[in-house]
This record gives structure tokens, C-alpha cells and sequence, in this order.
């Protein structure tokens, strides 16, 4: 039965249709649902734009599953024992101050509180809820959600908040809508970078939006996101914000020689002495490649001692040095720079650094040991 913006008050002629299943009397001028009691197989109830300062003031259908109380004049929710069949309860645009009186509402999956005069999240102990909305209220923190552990999807928009503090244990999220909250630091995020199933993030109007790179940034922090602040996320943006801040090793093989050639374009033009017996001829080199303390250096002086006619150690001097102990470390191996090791982009093969020193294996030296009719070999970490 529908009685929708019929500027009714007074409806208890409807106590006479007890095999009423769904009502709706929203758009009225109703205070007094007093008739619903004599419904007894009533399972959706919309009473939503009255003029009711209570709810739930007559006798509960045994089925109850859906109610929606919302933009009444409604000033505290009422003991909800007897409803334990209920499902859905909407009381957004009310006067209401805590939550409570839901205890045995052991079926309830859909909670709504939209606009009221919430300080703080109460009552919800234990409760099955999936869907949860909290929205223009006036809370501060996100408490009292530990042990809403089916919880689904999460409206926080329109509040004080400023942490993510509370959200950690929640596996099942799916949706957080945090719109126009206090939130202003990236690290809040890793709080919720473990949820598995968390698809939708909006922090639209949080102060976290100014910073640096902050869509990239919450991209990678959360890369099981589809979309975030209502924008789809695209696998491109996905692939850009790995590369950008835990970029696989070609990529970072790639940059590192982009840079190298950009430098090299500014060194000053010269033919280098060809050593070749043809153009197409592969440069003589031997490198050895390994993780740190592996041994390579080791074989590496063993290779150019015993195969003499064959290769020779790239080794090179020292261009500058302020340490002492790391001469002893790598004595006459590599160039050696602080700081300015820039300026010598263009004239390595290979750079590393090394205790904030920069490492480079000059290509002099590789042209003045191929003049000799011999192969480099060098020894190179993994990075």
C-alpha cells in the first residue's frame, strides 16, 4: 500500500489491513504509527519525511525487515529488542545524539545515521552489518568498529576526523568514503594498505590531497584500488606509480641509461681509437656480476693473472677521494667523486655509489686497455 505524499496525519484506518506486507507513507505530516501494530505479517515499513519524534511506538510485527525513519524530528533511538528480524534501518536527517538500543538486532545489515548529531561511534557491538553510513555527523575518531568484522562498505564523509586509526582489522571492506574529513597525511594510509578487498577510497576535501605526488602515491600505497576520490584508476596509472616508486630493475636499467646518454650527448665530440678488427666486431669484455662478498673480485684478479695475454683488470685512478678507508677498500679500481659525481656523467661505462661516494668505471680506461689488443675485466655488483 502506498500513501506517498498525501499530507496525511492521521492514518489509523489502516488498522484494519492486517495482511499488509510493504507500506509506504513517506511525504506526509504522520506522528502516530500506532496502527502498525494490528499488521503482524508487515516486512518494509517507509514512514521517511513525517513528523515523528519517536519510532517503533506500537507493537513489532514479528517479520519486520526494513524500516526507514529518516527526515523525522526524531531525538534518540528506542530498545530494539523485540526486532530481532530486522535487517535495514534508515534514520538519516534526525536529532540523534548515540547510538543504541540495537543490541539483539542480531540480523542487522544495514545501518544509516546520516546527518544527525553523532559525537562518537557506540553501540554496534557484535552486530552483523555490511553496510554502514555515518555521514555529517560530528565524529571525531573511528572507534568502536573492532568487532564489525562483516562490515562492507563505510561512509565517514562530512566528519572531524583526522586518523584512519580503527579501520586496520576490517578484511571485507570494500568501500571507504571518507569525503570531506581532516585527514593530512599520507602514512595514514598504511593503515588500511593491508585490506584486501578494499576497492574504493574517496578523500576528496581532506587536506592529504596537497601533497606532493598524492595521486601516484596513494595509488602504489593502495594498488588493490579501482577507484579513488569517484575517478577510475587505469592500469597506466597503476604501471606509472610502480615504476615510480619501486621500480622494477629494467626500468631503473632504463632510466640509468637515458641519463648516461643525455650526459654523454654533452661530453665534448671526439673518435674514440678504433681497436676493432671490423665495425661489427663485440667490444672485448668480461664482466662479473654477483652480490656482495660473492668472490667476484677475487676471480676476477685470478682470471687477468693467469689468462695474462688475454685480459687485463679495468682498474683506473683515483679522480677524488676524501675517505681514507674507502681507498683501502677499492684501492685504484674506480673513479672516485663526492657530490659532484655528475659532472662525470658521460665518461663512465658503469656508476654505483658506495657510503654516500659515487663509483665509476671510466670508458678510458676500456679504450686504453682494448689499444693493447686485450678484453676489460670487471667485477660488478647486482643492483
Amino acid at each position: 500500500l502506498c500513501f506517498q505524499g498525501r499530507e496525511l496525519s492521521d492514518i489509523n484506518i489502516l488498522s484494519r489491513y492486517i495482511h499488509l506486507q510493504k507500506l509506504e507513507l513517506s511525504r506526509n505530516k504522520i506522528n502516530d504509527l500506532s496502527c502498525v501494530s494490528h499488521m503482524p505479517h508487515l516486512l518494509e515499513l517507509n514512514a521517511s519525511n513525517n513528523q515523528l519524534t519517536t519510532y517503533f511506538a506500537f507493537k513489532p510485527p514479528k517479520n519486520l525487515k526494513e524500516v526507514d525513519f529518516s527526515h523525522n524530528q526524531i531525538p534518540k533511538m528506542q530498545d530494539l529488542s523485540a526486532y530481532q528480524s530486522l535487517t535495514k534501518l534508515l534514520l538519516d536527517f534526525n536529532n540523534i545524539e548515540e547510538i543504541r538500543g540495537l543490541e539483539k538486532c542480531h540480523s542487522l545489515t544495514h545501518l544509516s545515521l546520516s546527518h544527525n548529531r553523532l559525537i562518537a561511534i557506540s553501540g554496534l557491538e557484535n552486530l552483523p552489518i555490511r553496510i554502514l553510513n555515518l555521514s555529517s555527523n560530528q565524529i571525531e575518531k573511528i572507534t568502536g568498529l573492532d568487532s564489525l568484522k562483516t562490515l562492507q562498505k563505510l561512509d565517514l564523509s562530512k566528519n572531524k576526523i583526522t586518523t584512519l586509526e580503527g579501520l586496520e582489522e576490517h578484511g571485507l571492506l570494500e568501500v571507504i568514503n571518507l569525503e570531506n574529513n581532516q585527514i593530512a597525511e599520507l602514512r595514514e594510509l598504511e593503515r588500511i594498505e593491508d585490506l584486501p578487498l578494499l576497492r574504493v577510497l574517496n578523500l576528496l576535501k581532506n587536506p592529504v590531497q596537497k601533497q606532493t605526488d598524492y595521486w601516484l602515491l596513494v595509488i602504489f600505497m593502495l594498488l588493490q584500488l579501482t577507484e579513488l576520490d569517484l575517478q577510475k584508476i587505469s592500469v597506466e596509472e597503476k604501471v606509472a606509480a610502480v615504476n615510480k616508486y619501486d621500480p622494477p630493475p629494467e626500468v631503473v636499467a632504463a632510466e640509468d641509461h637515458m641519463t648516461h646518454v643525455m650526459y654523454s650527448m654533452l661530453q665534448p665530440l671526439r673518435v674514440l681509437d678504433s681497436t676493432l678488427p671490423s665495425p661489427d666486431a663485440p667490444y672485448p669484455m668480461l664482466v662479473l656480476v654477483g652480490p656482495l662478498a660473492c668472490g667476484k673480485r677475487e676471480l676476477t684478479l685470478k682470471i687477468c693473472r693467469q689468462f695474462n695475454n688475454f685480459f687485463r683488470h679495468g682498474e683506473s685512478k683515483e679522480v677524488q677521494s676524501d675517505s681514507a678507508p674507502l681507498r683501502k677498500l677499492f684501492p685504484l679500481k674506480y673513479f672516485l667523486c663526492h657530490d659532484t659525481w655528475f659532472e662525470f656523467q658521460g665518461k663512465f661505462i658503469v656508476t654505483y655509489k658506495h657510503s654516500d661516494y659515487y663509483y665509476g668505471l671510466g670508458r678510458d680506461t676500456v679504450e686504453s686497455i682494448a689499444r693493447e689488443g686485450l678484453a676489460t675485466c670487471v667485477h660488478l655488483e647486482i643492483e
